[in-house]
């Protein structure tokens, strides 16, 4: 079964369906259907969607995929931890709850929970003058926060591309599973 439609998580945690096509704003604009995921939000789409995140910096992007079915997530990660935080309303922001968030969501859309794995994209030390030494920045903390979700949650983490001082746009094309990965110092690579 085909189905042309995507979940996009609102800031309750429920789930909203449309069947209206998606705006290119990313990248290649001979892309069709590509999903924007913005800052603190989660995007589950089924092939031939384009997952895409812009300027991830200390942020996380979290990319959860059923080759299988062509079933994938993307959350954009802001920070590790929703019991750190004092609002708690958006349970998209946070690593340890996004991830439950975006499993159920491919569960609901016909993904099957032992064939999904994960590649993790971000977590870079954005101002590493301004904060020297060996202080653990934010970046590192989403990163650690997320591997611990997933390995609690036995999500194999199949990739990653982490840490650094640099920014990052990403692309997940949910035909072929591939994720490009975009930066202005280093360049374009897939994971």
């Amino acid at each position: 079964m085909d189905v042309d439609y995507w979940f996009q998580s609102s800031i309750e945690g429920d789930w909203r369906t449309s069947s209206s096509q998606p705006t290119n704003l990313l990248f290649d604009k001979n892309i069709d259907k590509v999903i924007n995921v913005n800052l603190a939000e989660i995007k589950t789409a089924k092939k031939p969607y384009v997952l895409a995140t812009p300027s991830l910096g200390s942020c996380v992007a979290v990319i959860l995929y059923d080759e299988l079915t062509g079933i994938g997530s993307m959350a954009h990660i802001l920070l590790p931890d929703i019991n750190l935080a004092k609002a708690k309303d958006n349970r998209a922001k946070f690593a340890n709850t996004a991830v439950e968030i975006m499993l159920k969501e491919m569960i609901d859309l016909g993904a099957a929970r032992r064939r999904i794995q994960a590649r993790i994209v971000g977590g870079a030390n954005m101002f590493p003058t301004v904060i020297p030494g060996s202080a653990v920045h934010v970046g590192s903390r989403n990163i650690a926060a997320v591997k611990d979700e997933l390995e609690k949650r036995k999500v194999r983490l199949a990739a990653e591309d982490t840490e650094g001082s640099y920014g990052r746009s990403v692309e997940f094309f949910l035909e072929t599973g591939v994720v490009r990965i975009k930066s202005a110092l280093h360049g374009n690579k897939e994971i």
